[in-house]
C-alpha cells in the first residue's frame, strides 16, 4: 500500500505567490538594494544627510567671509582701526589712562592668571 502525501496548502493563492520563483528573485533583488549593496538606501541617506550639513557649513562659512570682508572695507579707515583697536585690544594713546569697571557676573574674563 502506498501513501499519498498532498500538500495542505497547494491550492492556496498565498502558497502559491511564495512558491513562485520570480517572487523569490524579486524579493531577494530588493533586500539586496536596500541593505546589502554599495549603494544601497541606506548609504544614500547617510550620504544625503552628510550633503545637507556641509552645504549648511558652506552656507554659514560664505556668510562669515562676507562680514569679514565688511569688516576689512571698514577698517581701511584709520578712525575705524582706532575705534576696533579700542574696544577689542583695550589700546589707547600715550597721554591717555583707561579705567575697565568690572562688575559682578560681567562677561569680560581677567586676562592676569
Amino acid at each position: 500500500m502506498k501513501i499519498k502525501l498532498t500538500n495542505p496548502y497547494k491550492g492556496k493563492s498565498w502558497f502559491r505567490f511564495l512558491g513562485n520563483k520570480y517572487v523569490w528573485v524579486l524579493l531577494f533583488f530588493v533586500v539586496w538594494m536596500l541593505f546589502l549593496d554599495n549603494y544601497s538606501y541606506f548609504d544614500h541617506r547617510f550620504l544625503d544627510n552628510q550633503i545637507n550639513g556641509l552645504e549648511d557649513n558652506k552656507k554659514y562659512y560664505q556668510e562669515e567671509i562676507k562680514k569679514d570682508q565688511e569688516q576689512i572695507k571698514q577698517l581701511k579707515n584709520p578712525e575705524q582701526i582706532e575705534k576696533y583697536a579700542r574696544e577689542k585690544y583695550f589700546m589707547k594713546k600715550d597721554s591717555e589712562d583707561i579705567y575697565i569697571i568690572q562688575f559682578e557676573g560681567d562677561t569680560i574674563q581677567d586676562t592676569k592668571e
